[in-house]
This record gives structure tokens, C-alpha cells and sequence, in this order.
């Protein structure tokens, strides 16, 4: 994205230029200014918290207050994601450390 230089507003290409939506500013298209964008296509999902079924660490451990309904062990790797509106509780995500099952939770 380039915005224009005069009045701040989105511009979009037009053959070659930058064109500005507002003031209608003609400017040549930055492209030293195009190299420091970051693409969302370079990201990496490196900060995504779930891993794979067999991952040995998914998380912050937890304390004796949940047992697996697959195999009754009283540990679990759990994470906690905001799934509604900002103003609803978040959801707990549980991994048991002994068999793997997975459940959630909503406060």
C-alpha cells in the first residue's frame, strides 16, 4: 500500500502510477518503499500455540483441577484463546499429557 504523500489518503495503481483516491495526486510507483512491506504470504505460523497430535509441549501445564474423561490422568497441557466476542470469557484448551485426548472448556 502507498499512501499519498499530500493528504494522506490510500492510493491505488493506475498504468505505472500511484494514484491518489482523494486529491487525485499522480505520484510514480515507490518501489524502495515497496521492498520494506512485509507480505502476509512471508509469515510463518511459528506464534500459532497447537501443534502437532504427538507434540510433547502444547502449552502451560496445569494443576490437579482437570482429569482426561479418556484415561482419568490429572495433567494436561492447556492454552486459552478469546473463540466469541471480546466481551465473552475465553475458551481453556486441554491436551492430556498422558494419552493425548483433547477437550475444551467454556467459562
Amino acid at each position: 500500500m502507498q499512501f499519498c504523500d499530500e493528504c494522506g489518503s490510500l492510493m491505488h495503481a493506475d498504468d505505472g502510477e500511484m494514484v491518489c483516491s482523494s486529491c487525485g495526486v499522480r505520484q510514480r510507483k515507490d518501489e524502495a518503499r515497496a521492498e520494506s512491506f512485509v507480505s502476509t504470504e512471508a509469515q510463518t505460523d511459528g506464534d500459532v500455540i497447537e501443534s502437532s497430535p504427538d507434540a510433547d509441549f502444547e502449552g502451560k501445564p496445569t494443576s490437579d483441577d482437570v482429569i482426561c474423561e479418556e484415561c482419568g490422568h490429572d495433567t494436561a497441557w492447556y492454552t486459552i484463546k478469546q473463540t466469541g466476542a471480546a466481551d465473552e470469557p475465553p475458551t481453556r484448551f486441554f491436551k492430556c499429557q498422558e494419552c493425548g485426548h483433547r477437550w475444551r472448556e467454556y467459562s
